[in-house]
């Protein structure tokens, strides 16, 4: 379990945007080096920060309705229970993409939307993932030279494979010649 002594440590988390005036009558119990200020609760911690993604040896990332929350100074909001283990080898991500946006996201395992049927990652695995996605949903130049009906059908196809088996890109690609 989570608590203000060791949430700082190897975490992943979403906070939650919230309005300034939410913690208006909070005192801040912690500020850190990078200038980022800590208010905690019973249950849980308001983080206020013009940075959010990478914290240290974290991955924090805010749910806000701006498109760059890092521009200026942002309040989020978390729950002891939101944080989760976070290191670099074990593979506690997977891949969610929104097709409609072409937004494409990881999440952890202890999400309680994890249906199972996306492979497990580590970081840099999941990034790698992350950045082919994005190739596919970027651009059309990677089909030029397949046969295919429905470019958007295609790319759907080709994304599931990706977010859940471990075949590579090179191969699903050549089962398509």
């Amino acid at each position: 379990m989570y608590n203000k002594n060791n949430f700082h440590k190897y975490t992943f988390c979403e906070f939650i945007e919230i309005e300034p005036n939410k913690i208006s009558k909070i005192k801040t119990s912690y500020k850190s080096k990078s200038g980022s200020e800590y208010c905690f609760t019973e249950e849980g911690v308001y983080r206020i920060s013009n940075h959010w993604g990478r914290a240290a040896n974290c991955r924090w990332r805010l749910i806000s309705e701006i498109i760059n929350p890092n521009q200026k100074e942002r309040i989020g909001y978390a729950k002891w229970t939101d944080f989760y283990p976070n290191n670099e080898t074990e593979n506690f991500f997977y891949v969610e993409v929104n097709f409609d946006t072409k937004e494409v996201t990881f999440q952890h395992k202890n999400n309680p939307n994890f249906d199972e049927k996306a492979v497990l990652r580590n970081a840099s695995e999941t990034a790698k993932v992350i950045r082919q996605i994005k190739g596919i949903l970027e651009s059309d130049t990677w089909a030029k030279y397949l046969d295919y009906n429905d470019l958007e059908e295609l790319r759907r196809d080709i994304i599931q494979k990706l977010i859940t088996t471990n075949i590579p890109l090179q191969t699903i690609k050549k089962e398509l010649y």
